[in-house]
């Protein structure tokens, strides 16, 4: 039984540092719709990202980067296009790029991803039976739920060149068009909250969130 069919992947053009290296506000928005891509021997990972939230770096009181630039944060004050993985809550990983120039820190947090290539490998990652298209959505919807689907550790990841297809994990176009993009207040944080700065692919049912309407149909 098929439970999940999309178009088939188009050739994925890896972005180069210049797309990073920019306002999160701007790098965010035009993430969306672009492909994270995990290349392992022959096995390739691919989803597209649909979900994401700016952070502002040492102005921003919800950032990491607020904190000033230390071991832990050193990523995002380095050069843009690079991965910053933390682990939160004691059980899951966050996956970040890094934005701006260098020594000017900001970042975008990937919160949600439409899965496209590897979906097998990525449902045994999760420990995920698919059975129906609903299991679909336990894949790569939330920020912790697609670093597992993805492998993606601190150990493995963190400071990960993701312009490069050599680092193994990368961000490329394939021209998917975006249409309706909304943007929302960021969820899950205490500081900052009500300032816009969540994008997300309207509609998609992959989005994170429980008043996203197209994940109960």
């Amino acid at each position: 039984m098929t439970l999940y069919t999309s178009l088939p992947l188009r050739p994925v053009r890896q972005l180069d540092r210049a797309f990073f290296g920019r306002s999160p506000r701007r790098v965010a928005r035009e993430l969306l719709g672009k492909v994270l891509v995990r290349d392992c021997g022959k096995l390739r990972l691919a989803a597209r990202i649909v979900e994401v939230e700016a952070y502002l770096g040492e102005n921003d009181p919800a950032a990491h980067a607020a904190a000033g630039n230390t071991a832990r944060t050193a990523v995002l004050f380095g050069p843009p296009g690079y991965a910053y993985v933390y682990f939160i809550y004691g059980n899951h990983y966050c996956l970040n790029v890094s934005c701006e120039r260098e020594g000017k820190a900001g970042s975008v947090l990937f919160r949600a991803l439409e899965p496209l290539l590897g979906i097998e490998e990525m449902a045994r990652a999760r420990k995920v039976t698919l059975r129906s298209s609903r299991d679909l959505l336990q894949l790569t919807r939330g920020p912790g739920r697609l670093a597992e689907a993805f492998g993606i550790t601190r150990t493995r990841d963190n400071g990960c060149d993701l312009t490069s297809q050599s680092s193994g994990l990368w961000i490329g176009d394939d021209g998917f068009p975006t249409k309706g993009i909304q943007v929302t207040p960021r969820i899950g944080i205490s500081k900052a909250a009500d300032q816009p700065l969540r994008y997300v692919l309207a509609g998609n049912a992959f989005v994170s969130g429980r008043k996203n309407p197209a994940a109960r149909a």
